[in-house]
């Protein structure tokens, strides 16, 4: 779908961008925004020009002299501000995230929170950002480490959490006393622009964030900027691994997180009715449109395997599917219509392949939303890996079953594969639990939880080509990422003594 030339478009209707504290016009390149529940065009959104983009850095690289010298505790005030005001307008952000992504209300709610427990985080950067000292290193010399900010910082974030993962982002780069600019996903822009204006309404001084829509003309413009010292990314790896390429190659900090294929296995000693109903939301909650979603069930002998996909088919069956802001449903749509083309790809290309298609929900059809991108669970079994729906991140309400006879094949598919970002095991035997937890070479593993996703005095990361950077989102992390550790030595030589030129290395002999 194109879109139709500015001039034919309401621009009063098209998503601009926030600069220097204030919402900015712009009929540039407008692309569509839909409802994926019904396929209609609800907006559109302005895809931001270089000029643009830098006039957001340039707001950023004015503001953050005197952001960088407001004292942290100042900082922590504005999140507590920002944060009773996320909670006083949460059901406008969420329903914003079901309309333009499509997932249903409590997930959209989810994320929400999940989002908002960051800002709490960060409402502790006092604490945080304490250096250390050490007093007498040396004769009459006392040295200690500070943290400083960066200066200017970016953020690039995807569709499928429009809310939180910008606040896995800008709320602590900004407490660590950062500027930011943040280029959120063209596909759902009103959520984080919400929430960019509760940010100045909670008291941020203009310039400090910053948020400009638009695609790769945006991107390129953050990558290649001096001013703009590190970035921040989550997407899929053939991104991640560009962003994280040509932002080093520019001297900048970069953090990319990218695609998954997480794999839970499922051993012959596991609650097995627990395991699946686990399972049915990791794979098929959010349309499986989540980087933390279980793509693969790996069971651990045939009569596991035979056990876990008849239980499967009968909750897919008790799954309903429709829009998301229907409270009575458990899935809503894909996000666009090209995104569905694609996972529907993923369906035939199995068929093709040669895998069990037991569950085919490509021909679902919803009531009164004909038009809309709705998948209905899909769930292959004798999956194997030499299929591209093996190796191949999906992205869509599709599951994998591949059998194994022993934990440590199944662990071998694991770490033999080239990504690494989540993975977890069910099994009521703590040895095999331990073991695979100590040995699996997965970044987040979870035991009998099937979405580890850390929790926010916590860090998100993964191994492999999941990960590119040394440093995971959020947590703790998150202050070694957004800024520089500074040591300083000092002494002060006793007043009237002449000292000695000293020719060694200094040490305490």
């Amino acid at each position: 779908m194109s879109a139709r030339p500015a001039q034919d478009i309401d621009a009063a209707n098209i998503v601009g961008h926030f600069i220097d504290g204030c919402d900015v016009a712009d009929s540039n390149r407008p692309e569509p925004v839909t409802n994926p529940a019904t396929g209609e065009v609800t907006r559109h959104v302005a895809m931001a020009s270089r000029q643009t983009a830098e006039e957001a850095i340039a707001a950023a690289d004015a503001a953050f002299p005197a952001w960088r010298d407001t004292p942290p505790i100042k900082r922590a005030r504005i999140m507590f501000r920002f944060k009773q005001l996320l909670e006083e307008h949460a059901d406008e952000i969420v329903a914003a995230i079901t309309d333009e992504h499509g997932k249903v209300l409590d997930d959209a709610m989810g994320e929400f929170i999940r989002g908002v427990e960051v800002v709490e985080y960060a409402c502790g950067i006092p604490e945080l950002l304490k250096g250390e000292h050490s007093k007498n290193v040396g004769p009459n010399i006392d040295s200690w480490a500070e943290h400083q900010p960066l200066g200017v910082v970016a953020g690039i974030t995807p569709f499928n959490f429009p809310a939180m993962v910008p606040m896995w982002m800008y709320p602590m780069a900004i407490a660590c006393g950062n500027t930011f600019v943040l280029k959120p996903s063209e596909k759902d822009p009103t959520a984080p622009l919400l929430c960019a204006r509760l940010l100045s309404e909670a008291g941020l001084p203009d310039g400090v964030f910053n948020l400009v829509n638009g695609d790769k003309e945006a991107v390129d413009t953050l990558l290649s900027d001096e001013r703009v010292q590190a970035v921040s990314f989550v997407g899929s790896t053939s991104v991640a691994e560009y962003i994280y390429t040509t932002g080093t190659a520019n001297g900048k900090r970069v953090q990319a997180l990218g695609g998954a294929k997480n794999h839970a296995v499922v051993m012959p000693d596991a609650d097995i009715d627990n395991a699946v109903s686990a399972l049915m939301g990791a794979a098929y909650g959010s349309c499986g449109e989540r980087c933390m979603a279980i793509s693969v069930a790996v069971c651990v002998g045939d009569e596991t395997a035979d056990t876990v996909v008849s239980k499967f088919q009968e909750r897919i069956a008790e799954l309903k599917v429709g829009n998301g802001t229907d409270t009575g449903n458990d899935m809503g749509p894909l996000v666009t219509k090209a995104h569905y083309d694609k996972v529907r790809s993923y369906v035939d290309l199995g068929v093709e392949e040669g895998a069990d298609l037991v569950i085919d929900g490509r021909e679902l059809i919803v009531p009164d939303h004909e038009d809309g991108f709705f998948l209905g669970p899909c769930l292959f079994d004798r999956v194997t890996r030499d299929m591209r729906i093996y190796n191949e991140e999906i992205f869509g309400p599709v599951l994998c079953v591949v059998r194994t006879k022993s934990e440590e094949e199944a662990m071998r598919l694991i770490d033999e594969h080239e990504y690494g970002n989540g993975t977890c095991i069910f099994t009521r035997d703590g040895e095999a639990a331990r073991y695979f937890a100590d040995r699996i070479k997965v970044g987040m593993v979870g035991i009998n939880v099937p979405l580890p996703v850390p929790v926010a005095y916590q860090s998100f990361g993964g191994w492999k080509r999941s990960l590119f950077g040394d440093l995971y989102a959020y947590g703790p992390d998150s202050v070694r990422f957004y800024t520089r550790r500074k040591t300083i030595t000092q002494r002060w030589p006793s007043g009237g003594v002449r000292e000695k030129a000293q020719y060694t290395f200094p040490s305490n002999q």
